[in-house]
């Protein structure tokens, strides 16, 4: 195998792996700022809490996904500045994004988060970041769970039209 052979540390990263780190990084930083955000909008503690402990996964992972570019002489994407805090009274009324607004839309980037992860690992030729990626889809799913719960639990969920008349049994 020549040069994919022994410690896949020591093994050059291909465009796509590249590629996938950088834009992964991008979107991390992206994010950060976006839930930082989000925070100040939020008014339910569960919701803001969820939205913490998001935002210190997202950092981690970032973290991880900055040593990996570095140590492979790639330059790194700027990244937004964090955001200050503001006080929900002090965003006006219609200008305001909702609690559902905001979980509804943390969901949809667990979503859009777990493909991702998924993608990377399917092109990963190197196992220690194919390994890293699904630890971070591990903890996206986990995430999934409680967002999901958490939507339900505060009535936040709107579910497609829902199937709860099943043809009967046909005798064959």
């Amino acid at each position: 195998m020549g040069i994919l052979s022994g410690n896949p540390q020591k093994e050059p990263l291909h465009y796509g792996e590249v590629y996938g780190l950088f834009t992964y990084l991008v979107t991390t930083n992206g994010m950060v700022a976006g839930y930082q955000t989000y925070i100040n909008h939020a008014g339910d503690s569960d919701l803001k809490e969820f939205l913490r402990d998001s935002i210190q996964a997202m950092k981690q992972e970032g973290k991880q996904v900055e040593e990996l570019l570095k140590v492979n002489g790639i330059g790194l994407p700027p990244a937004p500045p964090e955001r200050p805090n503001a006080s929900l009274e002090d965003i006006p009324v219609g200008a305001k994004f909702n609690d559902p607004e905001i979980a509804a839309s943390a969901s949809k980037d667990i979503a859009a988060g777990l493909v991702t992860c998924s993608t990377a690992i399917g092109q990963s030729i190197r196992e220690d970041l194919a390994m890293m990626f699904g630890q971070f889809h591990t903890t996206k799913a986990q995430f999934g769970a409680r967002i999901l719960r958490m939507n339900k639990e505060k009535g936040w969920l709107i579910p497609p039209p829902l199937h709860v008349k099943t043809p009967e049994d046909k005798a064959v």
